[in-house]
């Protein structure tokens, strides 16, 4: 997911997005506190000021849509939230701040993904932490069934594995066409993640089921 420009908006919504985009609290100031500009304009996708802030880490500009009364938990066309934007681009500050107007961990856009399993497909422990402590489901799926584990052993992020790990995931669990973490690490060339797996109880032969598998 990326954060597009607005469309067939105003020129003022789209001023305000530009902010936004750039970190210009100044100018998004002027234009919220105009009263022509709604804090919850969307683009033609459903995108808001909050959730492009949100995505570049502009935590000025985040903190201010959300005092003007940005709705927090408003998702995008393919279901994203600024709290997703912000935990799969890495911005823990901004992911932090979000949890203190009551940010929901449990939106789900079109593939499944939520903000717990972007933050694990990016490597972004710091932010897998602040996510886990704030009620995020360590089991969480995508719809093809690869698991916070599986994305992070796909990118060979270590610190997010024995993070997960160590919060109740489970090890084994296959994708849907039987393809196991391990696998992914080892076919993937991640040595170091496959011999931490392997110490943390991954079957050898939980590998791949080739038979379910296109």
């Amino acid at each position: 997911c990326s954060v597009s420009a607005p469309q067939k908006e105003t020129p003022l919504a789209n001023a305000a997005f530009w902010a936004a985009r750039k970190g210009n609290l100044a100018l998004l100031q002027l234009l919220l506190n105009s009263g022509r500009v709604d804090v919850d304009c969307k683009d033609s996708l459903g995108t808001t000021a909050l959730m492009v802030a949100s995505y570049y880490g502009h935590i000025d500009c985040v903190r201010e849509l959300v005092l003007q009364g940005a709705d927090i938990n408003l998702q995008r066309e393919t279901g994203a939230t600024p709290l997703f934007f912000a935990a799969q681009q890495g911005h823990n500050d901004v992911v932090k701040f979000l949890f203190q107007f009551g940010a929901s961990t449990e939106f789900k856009n079109k593939d499944g993904g939520t903000a717990l399993l972007a933050a694990s497909q990016y490597g972004h422990a710091k932010v897998v932490e602040t996510l886990l402590k704030h009620g995020a489901n360590i089991h969480d799926q995508l719809y093809d069934g690869a698991s916070a584990i599986f994305l992070a052993a796909q990118g060979g992020y270590l610190d997010v594995i024995r993070l997960l790990l160590s919060s109740g995931a489970k090890v084994n669990q296959p994708r849907q066409d039987g393809t196991a973490p391990l696998w992914i690490a080892s076919q993937m060339g991640h040595s170091e993640v496959v011999r931490v797996m392997l110490l943390r109880g991954a079957e050898r032969d939980a590998a791949r089921d080739v038979s379910s598998s296109a």
